[in-house]
C-alpha cells in the first residue's frame, strides 16, 4: 500500500503540490507525485502539455535518478535502474523498495516553450521507508567458552523504525548491568550462566529471535558428596560419588588417607584393597568384605581433564572385635625410673580393657607395687626393676570381643643415657657474642643429643655440635628464655636445663597482666619481663574498647612497681590495657591486650516509709503551749525523734527552727512557750527516723493576738 500526502510543485507554467512526505514498506512501491498544470503564462504555444524535460533528484547523488525528454527513453541512474518510472506525467514510480531508498527528493520540470532558459525546482519530499527488522550480525548458535572467561555476545539488527534489542536467558530477561548498546557482556563466566541465550528484536512491521545455546567448559562439579558410612566386619560398603561436567568425559578417583596413590590403583599400600574395590561409571565406590585396615577417609576426585578437579571426602567406620596390632618384639625399660610395656590395640567400638599375662601366667598388679594398667591398655611402671624382666602378652577386648592374644614382648631392663657434662642452671651473655652451652650424654645404645627452646621457637638460628653442644651466634634477644638438653635412646629420654640471659637488649614483654576493675578506676598489675641489663620503668597504656588503634593513652609507673591504680574512668564502661616497659636501649614488646568493663554503681531500689503522728492537739497552759500526740505504731528499726515544723500567718512556705529541732521527747507530749504576740501560728510534727523523715502530721493552730512576747523552746 501508498500513503502520499498532498504536494505541489510550482514553475512557470505549471502548478506542483506542497512539502510531502511517501511512505512506503520493503519490497513493496511507491509513487511520488508531480503533477503537470496547464499554463497560460509565457507559453509560446497553444498545446496543452507544452514540451518538457522531468528530472527527479535525490540528495546525495552528484546527477538525476531519471531524466525523461519528451518521447524519449529516460536515463536512469545505475542505483535505480529497473526500478524506477514516470507515472502519470511527472510522478515517479519506485518499485522494489529497499531500505537505502529513504531520503529526500525533488522533481524538476523545464518548460521548453518559455522565453527563459531556466529550472524552476519543486519542493523537496521524503520518502520514508518501513521494514521489519533483519539480523545483520549474531553470534554463532552454539558457543563453547572457559570457566573464568569473558564473552561477548553482540546482535545487530536494523529495520525502520529502528528495531529493539532484547536478551533472554532460558525465557528470563538479562541481567541490565550485562546489556550495553545491544551487546551482551559476561565476564568471568561462571557454570550458572551456560544456558539457552535469545536476542529478541522487534519493531512495528515485525520481529526476529535469534538463539544462542551457551555452554561453559569447566572442572567436574559434585553433586552427590560421599557420607560418612559406619559397617560391620565382612559386610560390603558403599560410598556414593556423582558429578556433572562439560565436556563430560568423566573420570574418578578415590584415595584413601595416608596412602600416595589412588585405590584402585597398583601400588604396595593400596594392594590389601586392591582386589577389594570396585569404582562404577557413576563415580560409587564398593569395597567387598571389609577388615579394619578399611577404616579411614576417603576423597573421591572426579576429573574431565581441565582445571583444578573438585574433591569431597567420607570416613569409613568398620566395626570389629578388638585386636592387638604390631605388638614389639622387645620392650626396653630403664632402670629405675617409669617405664610403659604398651599394648598397641584397635578396637571399634573402643576398647573396654585388656588382659595381661606375665612369663605365661595371668599378671596380678597386687603383687608388683607402682604398676599400673593405663586407660590405653598399656602396663605403667612408676621404677622398673628386675621384676620386670620377663615375656608378657596381651588380649583386648570392646563390646564386639576380642580378635585374640597378642604376639609375646620380651621386657628387658636397660641403664638410662646419663649425663657426663650438663649445663649450668644459668648463662649471663651479651647480646652479639657467641655463647656455647655443653651437654654430653653416655649409654647402651649410645643416646641422641638434641635441643630445644621451652616455649615458642626462636627466630634466629641455633646449632647443636656433633659433641651435643648447643652454640648460639650471633647471640640475640629471642635466644632468651628456658632451654632443654635431651638424651634419647630406645631405653628412655632424659632432660637437663638452664636459663639463657641475654644482656644489653631493650626490656622483653611484662606477663601475667591482670586488670581489677571499679566503678571509676580500675588496679592494673603484672609480672615484669627480664630488664635486659639495665633498669626498666613501665608504662600503662589504656583506651575506651570503642576508641580507634590510634587513641592510646599512656600512663607512667614509678620505677620498680607492678602495679598502678588507673582513676577517672567512666562507670559501667569497656576499656583495654596494656603495659610496655623501656630501658635506655629502647622500649620492649607491649603486653597482651587485656579487656574488662567498670562497675555500675550500685542503685538503691526499696526507700523505707514512716508513719506521721496522728492526733496533734495544742492546749493552754500557765507553762505555756502543750502540745500531745499519739506516735505511730511500732516501727523496725525504731523511731530516733520527732520534728516540729511551724508557719506564720498566710505564709507559703513552712519555718523550721533549726536550732531548737532536736530530739523530742518520744511519750508523745511537750510544752512550748509562746511564740510573738500578735500572730497565728500553724503547727504539725514529722516522725524522724536518723536522716528519714514521715509526711507531716495534720495540723493545728496557734493564735497569740493581745500577749507578750516570747521565744519558742522544748520544755522538758
Amino acid at each position: 500500500s501508498i500513503w502520499i500526502t498532498d504536494m505541489c510543485l510550482c514553475s512557470s507554467g505549471l502548478s506542483l503540490s506542497a512539502e510531502s512526505v511517501v511512505q512506503g514498506r520493503v519490497g513493496g512501491f511507491a509513487e511520488l507525485g508531480c503533477s503537470l498544470t496547464p499554463s497560460s503564462e509565457g507559453a509560446t504555444t497553444p498545446n496543452l502539455f507544452p514540451l518538457h524535460v522531468v528530472e527527479w533528484v535525490r540528495l546525495g547523488y552528484n546527477v538525476p535518478i531519471l531524466i525523461k525528454f519528451g518521447s524519449y527513453t529516460p536515463r536512469v541512474h545505475p542505483n535505480y535502474r529497473g526500478r524506477v518510472s514516470l507515472s502519470r506525467g511527472a510522478s515517479l514510480l519506485v518499485d522494489k523498495l529497499a531500505l537505502e531508498d529513504e531520503g529526500w527528493f525533488e522533481c524538476r520540470i523545464l518548460l521548453l516553450d518559455r522565453t527563459t532558459d531556466e529550472f524552476q525546482n519543486g519542493t523537496w519530499n521524503f520518502l520514508s521507508i518501513s521494514a521489519p527488522p533483519v539480523f545483520i550480525k549474531t553470534p554463532p548458535p552454539f558457543l563453547e567458552v572457559m570457566l573464568g572467561d569473558s564473552l561477548t555476545l553482540r546482535c545487530d539488527a536494523h529495520g525502520n523504525p529502528k528495531p529493539t534489542i532484547i536478551w533472554r536467558k532460558d525465557g528470563s530477561d538479562a541481567e541490565k548491568q550485562e546489556v550495553l548498546y545491544e551487546t551482551l557482556s559476561l565476564s568471568k563466566v561462571t557454570m550458572e550462566m551456560a544456558g539457552i541465550y535469545k536476542c529478541h528484536v522487534s519493531n512495528s512491521e515485525g520481529n526476529l529471535t535469534h538463539t544462542t545455546q551457551l555452554q561453559v567448559k569447566g572442572p567436574p562439579i559434585i553433586i552427590v558428596p560421599p557420607e560418612d558410612t559406619t559397617m560391620n566386619m565382612s559386610q560390603d560398603a558403599i560410598l556414593q560419588c556423582q558429578a556433572e561436567a562439560y565436556p563430560s568425559n568423566l573420570t574418578y578417583e578415590w584415595w584413601k588417607q595416608g596412602q600416595n596413590c589412588p585405590v584402585n590403583y597398583f601400588c604396595n599400600i593400596c594392594l590389601i584393597l586392591k582386589s577389594r574395590v570396585k569404582i562404577l561409571v557413576d563415580g560409587t565406590l564398593l569395597i567387598s568384605g571389609l577388615v579394619p585396615e578399611d577404616s579411614g577417609n576417603y576423597t573421591c576426585t572426579p576429573t574431565n581433564g581441565l582445571m583444578t578437579p573438585p574433591s569431597a571426602s567420607a570416613h569409613l567406620k568398620v566395626k570389629h572385635p578388638a585386636r592387638v596390632v604390631r605388638m614389639p618384639r622387645e620392650t626396653y625399660l630403664p632402670m629405675g625410673m617409669g617405664g610403659k610395656i604398651i599394648c598397641p590395640v584397635q578396637a571399634e567400638p573402643p576398647m573396654l580393657y585388656v588382659n595381661w599375662t606375665k612369663d605365661g601366667a595371668s599378671l596380678d598388679l597386687e603383687q608388683y607395687p607402682g604398676w599400673m594398667v593405663n586407660s590405653e591398655g598399656s602396663v605403667f611402671i612408676t621404677a622398673a626393676n628386675d621384676d620386670a624382666v620377663g615375656m608378657y602378652t596381651c588380649t583386648a577386648y570392646n563390646s564386639y570381643g576380642t580378635m585374640g592374644q597378642s604376639e609375646p614382648t620380651k621386657v628387658i631392663l636397660k641403664d638410662p643415657p646419663s649425663f657426663r657434662v650438663s649445663p649450668r642452671a644459668e648463662y649471663l651473655q651479651e647480646v652479639g657474642r657467641e655463647l656455647v652451652i655443653p651437654c654430653q650424654s653416655q649409654s647402651d645404645p649410645s643416646p641422641n643429643i638434641t635441643w630445644n627452646k621451652v616455649g615458642p621457637a626462636p627466630r634466629s638460628p641455633f646449632t647443636v655440635l656433633s659433641n651435643g653442644s648447643l652454640v648460639l651466634h650471633p647471640l640475640s634477644k629471642d635466644h632468651q628464655g628456658a632451654w632443654e638438653c635431651h638424651a634419647s635412646n630406645r631405653v628412655a629420654t632424659v632432660s637437663a636445663s638452664t636459663t639463657i640471659l641475654v644482656l644489653g637488649t631493650s626490656p622483653h614483654a611484662v606477663t601475667s597482666v591482670s586488670v581489677d576493675p571499679g566503678i571509676t578506676h580500675a588496679n592494673v598489675s603484672w609480672e615484669p619481663g627480664f630488664d635486659g641489663g639495665y633498669t626498666q620503668k613501665c608504662t600503662v597504656w589504656v583506651k575506651p574498647t570503642v576508641r580507634g588503634k590510634h587513641e592510646w593513652a599512656s600512663i607512667p609507673v614509678p620505677t620498680s612497681k607492678t602495679s598502678l591504680l588507673v582513676t577517672g574512668l567512666q562507670a559501667a564502661t569497656s576499656y583495654q590495657f596494656s603495659v610496655l616497659a623501656q630501658n635506655k636501649l629502647g622500649s620492649g614488646p607491649f603486653s597482651e591486650i587485656v579487656t574488662i568493663r567498670t562497675l555500675a554503681p550500685t542503685m538503691v531500689t526499696t526507700i523505707a516509709v514512716l508513719s506521721p503522728p496522728t492526733l496533734l492537739s495544742a492546749n493552754r497552759t500557765s507553762l505555756g503551749v502543750l502540745l500531745q500526740w499519739v506516735p505511730p505504731l511500732e516501727e523496725s528499726p525504731p523511731l530516733t525523734s520527732f520534728l516540729l515544723q511551724a508557719k506564720r500567718g498566710k505564709g507559703e512556705i513552712w519555718q523550721l527552727d533549726v536550732e531548737c529541732s532536736y530530739s523530742f521527747w518520744l511519750d508523745g507530749s511537750f510544752t512550748l512557750h509562746l511564740f510573738p504576740q500578735d500572730s497565728n501560728y500553724e503547727l504539725r510534727l514529722l516522725s524522724c527516723r536518723d536522716r528519714l523523715f514521715s509526711v507531716p502530721s495534720d495540723s493545728v493552730v496557734i493564735s497569740t493576738e493581745g500577749e507578750a512576747d516570747s521565744e519558742m523552746c522544748i520544755l522538758t
